[in-house]
């Protein structure tokens, strides 16, 4: 119970939930042991991903990216940390995402892991943050991104545009 107090207490701390006072849905946490022994809170969002439409942006086809980055001299790979949480709810939806915990009942004010869109909804973001890059300098599929550059030298020049748009 304590882990996953601790755990409760780092979303809130991060801002990445704040209490709820009265909530239409309500999920339960699912604790998962990862292999270090920590706890990780996962939500069952089963019930409002039953009731959602589904999103159907396209996910990039891995098979074109590995053909769009062979003939690249550099590349630098990217995987995200906490990437999903770095998108902000819409403060309507935020109610939709609604949870409860030995420390009160909380809704997500970032996207959260877990919902049936999350993954459509972080691929639209990054394809448009990055679409004058995109199989030029840079390809990502959902969280993970690599910048590619066909000399050498370019290589530092096209990672700092890549930073300069996140």
């Amino acid at each position: 119970m304590e882990a996953i107090e601790s755990e409760v207490k780092k979303l809130i701390d991060s801002g990445f939930v704040r209490e709820e006072q009265h909530p239409k849905w309500l999920a339960n946490i699912v604790p998962v042991l990862k292999k270090n022994g920590k706890i990780r809170i996962c939500i069952d969002f089963r019930d409002i991903n039953t009731a959602c439409p589904k999103d159907d942006f396209p996910l990039p086809i891995t098979d074109v990216i590995i053909d769009n980055t062979c003939r690249f001299e550099r590349m630098y790979f990217m995987d995200g940390f906490s990437d999903y949480n770095q998108i902000k709810m819409h403060p309507d939806d935020e109610k939709n995402t609604v949870f409860r915990t030995p420390l009160g009942i909380f809704c997500y004010t970032v996207m959260p892991f877990g919902l049936k869109n999350a993954g459509a909804t972080y691929q639209r973001a990054m394809s448009k943050i990055f679409q004058e890059h995109l199989r030029k300098t840079v390809e990502c599929y959902v969280d993970d991104l690599v910048v590619k550059s066909r000399d050498k030298n370019d290589h530092i020049k096209d990672l700092k545009i890549m930073f300069d748009l996140m």
